[in-house]
This record gives structure tokens, C-alpha cells and sequence, in this order.
């Protein structure tokens, strides 16, 4: 039954007498939407579609010349008494209508208001394309005619055949990119040097160009029509689109589906093609143009368009899939009904929402849409900026503009004039400036948790590594790894045949060399000075070599506990000099060694700390106490252990230059504390784990601002 409060309206004497009907041009189409019957409008001159309630439509369908309004609504009161609308609901829908420019009366002169309110949605339009510059639109041809002439040539891919064909030419891409996946990695180094830029953009042109001919090509076969055909500035820079909206009319969902999805099947199947070409040939011309092809064409699919929190190809798919037409636009508005509803107390505010899932769906998209858009312009404009400067500063600039400073002027417009609030005017004002009063508070006043992790490795205060200082086979081991040492204690013993033979050599040139000499000694010769100063030699020589025999025995530096885990493998086989055999550690104490990175470590040294946690991997659940904090007063670029940087699984960059794994991107701050054992810990030499430095209780909005200064003086030196 109509609602009691929405069948009059004060307002119905304005339009009751009114003759109004649809334009001839209006195409009506009839759609299922999660099993409910809805009637489409779709305007042919506009490419505009409306979508209606059959029992509205019923309403719509007696609006005729020579009849007025109140004539054909109380006949749909008549026939639907239980489902008609109210004349509230009819003057809205027919206000939509008439913005629409679905509607003309029976004068002449409404040709004029015709075109103006087409004039105005135009301007409309324009105003919302320059206000949103990130992707700004500028259309260049109709492109229809010659899809039609083309349509019976392509069209016999775009069926089982060419399926079966995308099917297997993308999955033999797909084997040929497992197979050489190290060097399809290995070039992404080089994508954005400025040498093969010119290549990215020519891929980009290509891969485009073919993706809008797939929205084109489909939705024609699926009898749409495309008329628009232009150039799509996304982040200033130009791509080719094209209007496929009348898919819209299409009864089924798979069909607009199929239509945006189209985009995304020509590029991954061009991606395929040109994985194999460049997977079959060398360095030169055609291998990096196939390669910034198979970039582009995966990259852009998997980021963007398949995305469906930006509004691009993923994005109608899923409208399409959930049955929710407009889901950003209605998500807005389903936003602004809930404050409306619950925050300003409006009764007769409506949500878009035709049902409770409807509405969960509305809440969650126009929640992490914003979100993601917010992360994902962020991360441009880094990514812009870091190459042109300027234009990073214009496109954020633009940004604090179009979601900052107009949203609040667009928010105070709305307080003072829109005619929803007449009652409660007071009240939304009220909780608004309650509302911005508590978000200050919170972020520039209360302070909040404040620490920061830093990643690093266990240490024995006293430790010390057994390196072999004379090369040699390993003939005994004395010590098996876990036992406890004495310092001098022998660990390994070495045995090198040459180095035998190169004694016993040495001896003899000894005792050649004290014959000769006491010879020459005898007979008074003159050659005794030589042989002195060669007899040195040879005994120096001699005391080398025996001092390398030595060191064949490797010994405890000090006492402790003996760790060498390959121990038992070494039996038999040859170490060189400087073979690092084993570790012998003290293991009464214990350190945490960290590395601090240069934007935390102003921290450390300018406020009070309030403790420090520490959490090894292995061991997370259990919180470990760290003792007073000794920071290194001075720049490092070497890591205590491989297993902090990305050759080792840590999270610390490290230079790729760099074949050991040690050499850090950025320097870092070295901070030491002791370690508090605790019960059931175990405390190992080398395992790495995290610690958590808590600092004095700060708001959040000093700490962004920190954070910000420091982004400009790290990557732009400001």
C-alpha cells in the first residue's frame, strides 16, 4: 500500500495540471535485476539510462499530450491501489526525469527548454570532467560506423572459436613467463629508465588502442552501439577510450559483463603473443618492445583495471554482478542517508538501498573505494614526483583541492541551503561542528601510543669466530659443536703435506746456508757477509713456515661454548685461509643489536624512552625485556647479519651491487641493550627477531607532520 505520509504532497498543485510525456527518442528496455523486474530508459541522443520500478514505469507509460498528470496518476491509483506511487514520489521522479531530459511538454516552446536542459547536463558534465583532472575525457569520433563495416570479420572471433584460441595462446604465455620468470623480473629493473621510456609509451599506445577496440567490438556484436572515441588523460598522460555505456541496456548481466571484461581479455591475450616473441629472440628492438608490452598488458590489468575499488573495467563488472547499477554514486548517497538518518535526524530521508544486502554492499564500497583511490593516488604523485617535481606538485595540489577544499565548501553549501534539513538544520550544524571539533581534538591534542619496530639479531656479548689461519685438510677433530672450551683449547687439527715438505726445505737451506758459512769462516773469505744476510733469510723463512704449522692447530680464543653446525662434514676436506670454522660464544649474556633507520632514530636521540620489547622470530609469543639502550653514535651502512636484509628474507633494502647481502641502501643507526632472559626463552647467537621502542605518548597529527617533513628531505631534499 502507499505510504499515508508520501500519497499528498503541497507541492502537487505546481505540476497536476501539467501535460508531460517521454520524448519519441526514449528506447524502453526491460531487465532482471537479482530476480526483480526493472524497466530501462536509455536516451539514444545522450546515451543516457534511467532505471524504473515496473509499477513507476506504469505511471510514466500514461504520461501522454492532451492528458495531464494528475489525470494519469490517479488512473495508476486506480489499477495499482496497494503498489501506486505518491504524489511525493511522483514529483521526484518526474524532477529526475526532467534532469534526465527524458521528459517535453506539449508546447512549442519547450524545444527551447529542451536543449537548455541538455546545455546545462553538458555543462554539468564539463565542470565534473575539469574537476576531476586525473582523468579527464576529451572525445574525438564516432567510431560506429566503421565497427559496423568491420563486425562480420572480427566477429568470428569473438565466439567458441576465438575462445578456445584466448585459451590456449594465453596459456602457453602463461608457461613460457613460469619458465623464464628470473628474467622477466631481472628486466623490470630497467622499465623506467629514460632510455627505454619511449618504448613504454609505444606499448602503452598499442596495448590501449586494442584494449578499447575489445569494449568496442563486443558490445557491438551484443548489439550496442558506440559512438564516442577519444583520447582519456589518466595522470596527464594520454590513452585512448571509448563509450561503451549502452552496453547498459543489455537484458543480460553476463553480456555487460562479458563487454567490460573485454578490455582485459585483448591484452592479456596481446600479452601472451608478445611473451613468446620475446621469450624467442635476443637483445635489440623487437625484444623490448615485447617486453614493455607484456609490462603494460599485465601490470595495467592486475593494478587497475581489474581492480574494482578504482572505476575502471573490474569496477562495472562487479555493478554488474552484484545487480547494483551506479554502486559509486549510490554508495554516496547511501553514506549521506546514514548521516542524514543517524546523525542529523532527518525522518523522510530515504536510502538508495533497495534491501539490507544492497546496503551492506553500499557501506563496504564507498568505504575502502575512498580509501584505496586515497592510497593509490598517493603512491602516483610519490612516483610522478620523484621524476618531475613540478608536476607532483601540481597533481597534489589538485588533490587537496578536489577531495579537501571542495568537499567542505560542497559540506557548508549543503548545511546552509539544502531544503532536506529545514528541521533540523540546527541539529546537522551542531553535530558537524562537533564532529570536526572531536576529529581536531583527537588528532592535534591526545596523545596516543607512540613507538616504532626496528628489526635485528641476537648477539653473545663475548663471542668470537675460529678462522683457519694455515690452509690444510682437516686430519681430527678434538671438539664436537655444543661443547664448552677453554680458551687455547684445540678445536681442529690440519694437515698440509706441502707445507711439511716446504719445511723440510726450509731446514735444509738452514743447514746448507751454517755449513757454508762456517766454511767461509775458516778461511777468512769475503763471502761471509753474503751468507749471513742469506742465512737470515732462509731462518726467517724457515720460523714462517713453522709458525703456519702451528696454526694448523685451530684454537678457543677464549671460553665459552664451541658452535660450528657443519662440523661433521668438514672431516677429510680442505680448508683455505680464512675459512671461518665455527663460532665460540659466551653464552652467560646476551645482546640485541638493531638497525634503526635514519627517520626513527631523531627519536631515540631527542625523547625519553619508555621501555623497549623485543620479539624473536620463532618465539613470538613470548615479550622479551631489553636493558638500558646504548645508540652507536655514528652512521652505518653494514648490517650485523645477511638475515636482516632482502637476500636473507629481512626487511631492510640492501645494495644490489653487493654479493654478500650486508650493504644497506640508506645508513642506519646501530642500538645495543642487553637482554633480559626470560622463562622458556631461548636465546640463540644469529636469530633475528623485532623490537619495540615505546616513546612518550604523542597526538597524531605531530607525527604525521613529522613524517611529511621527513618524506620531503628523503626523497626531494626540501
Amino acid at each position: 500500500m502507499t505510504d499515508t505520509t508520501l500519497t499528498f504532497s503541497e507541492s502537487w498543485y505546481r505540476i497536476a495540471g501539467q501535460s508531460i510525456a517521454l520524448r519519441p527518442g526514449v528506447r524502453v528496455r526491460r531487465q532482471f535485476y537479482r530476480g526483480e523486474r526493472w524497466v530501462v530508459l536509455e536516451d539514444r541522443f545522450s546515451n543516457q539510462f534511467f532505471r524504473l520500478t515496473p509499477v513507476a514505469y506504469e505511471f510514466v507509460a500514461r504520461l501522454r499530450p492532451g492528458r495531464t498528470v494528475e489525470q494519469a496518476w490517479k488512473e495508476c491509483l486506480d489499477r495499482f491501489p496497494d503498489e501506486a506511487p505518491g504524489q511525493e514520489s511522483v514529483i521526484q521522479l518526474l524532477a529526475q526525469l526532467y534532469l534526465s531530459n527524458l521528459l517535453q511538454y506539449d508546447l512549442a516552446a519547450d524545444t527551447a527548454q529542451l536543449f537548455s536542459r541538455y546545455q546545462k547536463v553538458q555543462q554539468r558534465r564539463a565542470r565534473s570532467q575539469w574537476l576531476n583532472l586525473m582523468y579527464l575525457r576529451i572525445p574525438l569520433l564516432d567510431p560506429d560506423a566503421f565497427l559496423v563495416r568491420t563486425l562480420p570479420v572480427v566477429g568470428r572471433l569473438l565466439g567458441w572459436l576465438g575462445a578456445m584460441l584466448w585459451v590456449g595462446v594465453v596459456g602457453w604465455g602463461l608457461k613460457l613467463a613460469a619458465d623464464h620468470w628470473t628474467g622477466l623480473m631481472d628486466q623490470t629493473e630497467g622499465v623506467l629508465s629514460p632510455s627505454n621510456l619511449p618504448w613504454l609509451y609505444l606499448a602503452m599506445a598499442g596495448v590501449k588502442i586494442a584494449h578499447e577496440f575489445g569494449h568496442a567490438y563486443l558490445c557491438r556484436k551484443f548489439g550496442g552501439e558506440v559512438h564516442v572515441m577519444g583520447v582519456l588523460f589518466m595522470i596527464f598522460m594520454p590513452t585512448p577510450y571509448v563509450d561503451a555505456t549502452s552496453s547498459w541496456g543489455f537484458r543480460s548481466r553476463w553480456q555487460r559483463m562479458l563487454v567490460g571484461a573485454a578490455g582485459m581479455i585483448v591484452e592479456l591475450f596481446v600479452a601472451a603473443i608478445a611473451m613468446a616473441v620475446w621469450a624467442s629472440t635476443g637483445q635489440g628492438f623487437v625484444h623490448s618492445l615485447a617486453y614493455n608490452i607484456v609490462f603494460v598488458a599485465s601490470v595495467s590489468t592486475l593494478v587497475f583495471n581489474l581492480n574494482p575499488l578504482l572505476r575502471f573495467d573490474g569496477y562495472y563488472m562487479l555493478s554488474d554482478w552484484l545487480e547494483i547499477p551506479n554502486l559509486h554514486e549510490r554508495s554516496l548517497k547511501h553514506w549521506r542517508h546514514l548521516a542524514e538518518r543517524y546523525l542529523f535526524q532527518v525522518r523522510n530521508s530515504t536510502s538508495p538501498a533497495l534491501d539490507r544486502r544492497e546496503a551492506a554492499w553500499l557501506t563496504v564500497y564507498g568505504s575502502t573505494s575512498a580509501v584505496y583511490r586515497a592510497i593509490v593516488f598517493a603512491g602516483i604523485i610519490l612516483f610522478v614526483a620523484d621524476r618531475f617535481l613540478l608536476l607532483g606538485v601540481l597533481m597534489a595540489g589538485f588533490c587537496i583541492f578536489a577531495w579537501i577544499i571542495r568537499p567542505a565548501f560542497m559540506l557548508v553549501r549543503y548545511l546552509l541551503l539544502d531544503p532536506r534539513l529545514e528541521r533540523t538544520r540546527g541539529r546537522a550544524w551542531a553535530v558537524t561542528g562537533c564532529g570536526v571539533a572531536l576529529l581536531a581534538v583527537a588528532l592535534g591534542l591526545i596523545p596516543f601510543p607512540h613507538h616504532f619496530r626496528a628489526p635485528g639479531v641476537i648477539e653473545a656479548r663475548r663471542w668470537s669466530e675460529a678462522r683457519v689461519l694455515a690452509g690444510g685438510q682437516v686430519e681430527r677433530i678434538f671438539e664436537t659443536s655444543g661443547a664448552r672450551v677453554r680458551a687455547g683449547q684445540p678445536l681442529l687439527l690440519l694437515r698440509n703435506v706441502e707445507l711439511d715438505a716446504a719445511i723440510a726445505a726450509a731446514k735444509s737451506s738452514v743447514e746448507e746456508m751454517e755449513a757454508r758459512l762456517a766454511q767461509a769462516g775458516v778461511l777468512q773469505s769475503a763471502d761471509v757477509k753474503p751468507l749471513q744476510s742469506r742465512l737470515i733469510s732462509a731462518q726467517q723463512r724457515l720460523d714462517r713456515l713453522e709458525r703456519d704449522r702451528r696454526s694448523l692447530v685451530v684454537t678457543a680464543a677464549h671460553e665459552g661454548v664451541w658452535v660450528a653446525p657443519h662440523l661433521q662434514e668438514w672431516a677429510g676436506r680442505w680448508l683455505a685461509r680464512g675459512t671461518v670454522c665455527g663460532l665460540v660464544l659466551d653464552d652467560q649474556s646476551y645482546d640485541f643489536v638493531s638497525t634503526v633507520a635514519q627517520d626513527d632514530a631523531d627519536r631515540l636521540f631527542a625523547e625519553s624512552m619508555r621501555g623497549a620489547e623485543l620479539r624473536m622470530h620463532g618465539q613470538a609469543g613470548l615479550n622479551m625485556k631489553l636493558g638500558a639502550l646504548r645508540i652507536v653514535p655514528a652512521e652505518k651502512q653494514r648490517l650485523p647479519s645477511q638475515a636482516l636484509g632482502w637476500a636473507g628474507g629481512g626487511d631492510v633494502p640492501i645494495a644490489p651491487d653487493d654479493p654478500s647481502g650486508l650493504k644497506t641502501v640508506e645508513p642506519f643507526f646501530e642500538v645495543r641493550a642487553p637482554v633480559e632472559a626470560a622463562a622458556h626463552a631461548v636465546l640463540l647467537h644469529g636469530r633475528s627477531g623485532k623490537v619495540r621502542f615505546a616513546l612518550k605518548p604523542e597526538p597524531l597529527l605531530p607525527r604525521f607532520s613529522r613524517w611529511f617533513r621527513q618524506l620531503l628531505q628523503r626523497r626531494y631534499q626540501l
